[in-house]
């Protein structure tokens, strides 16, 4: 923990950035146009920075917080020549820098193993940040353990690199010590304000012939209506993949348009968020998807209206939770609506849908694939997303172990939090290595019925060695 990435860190980062289709000469990498930085994390990590970025006065160093996505949500620096190149590669508040985005830094290796990490020169995947020297510590929320996001700090590539990686791994643990210390690390997050971001046209996308009929079916009609230039919306629950059917569709329909997808702001940003990507609506080979317009307020749902209907339809597709949910405005102008069917109503997706957001090269064990096809996925497959890719942080072989309690239970009931601390506590042994319900047991200082009947009552999936 702590050492600079292996050889072999390197060059497995490089191999899932060739997968991602991640850029190699020069970054475009994603802007969400606003960042959430009024959470406990944002507030904590940037005055942790503050208090760095006092410590090193005049030195050439860009001190940067990012989220668990890789989105720089602030950034300080002294030396205005790096500030002026950081702009150039967009290193920059709004700006995603994940792997995906634009392949091996620094910042994007500590999130995806969740380890400090130090890449250097043209150890970076882009050669467009060859310059740069770029340090990176995870930080986790001090009670959850979750990925909140990273410290990430960059020099020039020439520069001595042998402090950064240390100073970056103490203000990740003076930040998550903060949190502990202000709130507990239980403060709730607030609601992003509004995204703008390119979906790339050349990442692979999941094969529409290895999911279910209820998805080809979907797909294939909102492909023809764009074909046929109709202006489509898709509608569906949270999480149920609509904005990833769209942009599927639209990239079968018109393979040589980029996307962009454009998510609703609150309300006091909506009219600086319209006019953040407005200018993009109408140009060639563009096409845009507003995100859950029924978040929109009024207002602004008749001036976006405005502004499309004289364009093609095909400028402008839109998601939203239900047909009746449309604003008016905007519902007027839709000639197809078609549904995406929830997770549940599809369990055949649930497994091919794992193996893509896994890493290349991760395994599920059978009690593994057992567990998510029996899961309801009340959030969808933006849940299974979270799940199957904070499991292949832990281990390249999922197992039971490295998956949350609640997909081992079968009680659909609230738990209280003593009952829900019990429940992942008898999951935790149950899935220690040679564990069974007798020796979870006696770890626990529970009779061995007792430990039984709570696996009944909780409704937990006993692992096939643990039965």
């Amino acid at each position: 923990m702590g050492q600079p990435p292996a050889p072999a860190r390197i060059s497995a980062s490089w191999m899932r950035s060739e997968t991602y289709g991640a850029p190699t000469e020069a970054v475009s990498p994603a802007f969400t146009g606003t960042v959430d930085d009024g959470s406990l994390f944002a507030r904590c990590g940037s005055e942790v920075l503050a208090g760095l970025h006092e410590a090193l006065p005049g030195e050439p160093i860009s001190l940067m917080l990012t989220d668990a996505e890789g989105v720089v949500v602030s950034r300080l620096c002294d030396e205005r020549a790096l500030l002026d190149a950081l702009d150039d590669t967009y290193l920059a508040p709004g700006f995603a820098f994940g792997e995906r985005e634009v392949g091996t830094t620094g910042l994007g290796l500590a999130l995806a193993d969740r380890v400090p990490s130090l890449v250097r020169g043209d150890e970076h995947y882009c050669a467009g940040l060859w310059g740069y020297t770029c340090a990176a510590a995870p930080v986790l929320d001090p009670v959850d353990q979750n990925l909140l996001g990273s410290i990430n700090l960059t020099t020039w590539s020439q520069r001595s690199s042998g402090l950064l990686l240390a100073l970056a791994r103490t203000a990740a643990g003076q930040t998550s010590a903060l949190m502990l210390a202000h709130g507990r690390g239980a403060a709730s997050r607030p609601a992003p304000r509004g995204e703008v971001f390119r979906i790339a046209p050349q990442a692979p996308a999941l094969a529409a012939d290895g999911l279910s009929a209820g998805w080809r079916q979907a797909l294939d009609e909102v492909a023809a209506a764009l074909r046929d230039g109709a202006r489509v919306g898709i509608v569906g629950e949270p999480g149920a993949g609509k904005s990833a059917l769209l942009a599927a569709a639209l990239r079968a329909a018109r393979p040589r348009h980029r996307v962009l997808h454009a998510r609703p702001p609150a309300a006091a940003d909506a009219v600086d968020w319209l006019s953040l990507w407005a200018p993009e609506l109408g140009k060639p080979d563009t096409a845009v998807i507003a995100g859950r317009v029924h978040e929109l307020p009024a207002p602004v749902a008749t001036r976006l209206a405005g502004l499309v209907r004289a364009l093609p339809p095909t400028a402008l597709s839109m998601t939203a939770g239900s047909a009746d949910a449309v604003p008016e405005a905007l519902g007027r102008l839709l000639d197809v609506v078609v549904e995406v069917p929830a997770l549940r109503h599809r369990s055949a997706d649930v497994l091919p849908l794992a193996r893509h957001f896994a890493r290349p090269g991760t395994t599920f064990t059978d009690d593994a694939v057992r567990a998510l096809r029996g899961h309801p996925w009340p959030g969808n497959v933006e849940q299974l997303r979270r799940v199957v890719r904070d499991a292949c942080a832990r281990s390249t072989v999922v197992d039971l172990r490295h998956l949350p309690a609640e997909l081992l239970t079968g009680r659909s009931a609230a738990l209280t939090r003593i009952e829900a601390l019990e429940r992942d506590e008898l999951v935790r042994c149950l899935n220690g290595h040679g564990m069974s319900v007798t020796r979870a047991a006696e770890e626990l200082g529970i009779s061995r019925a007792t430990a039984y009947r709570r696996v009944q009552r909780y409704g937990i999936t006993l692992p096939d060695r643990a039965r």
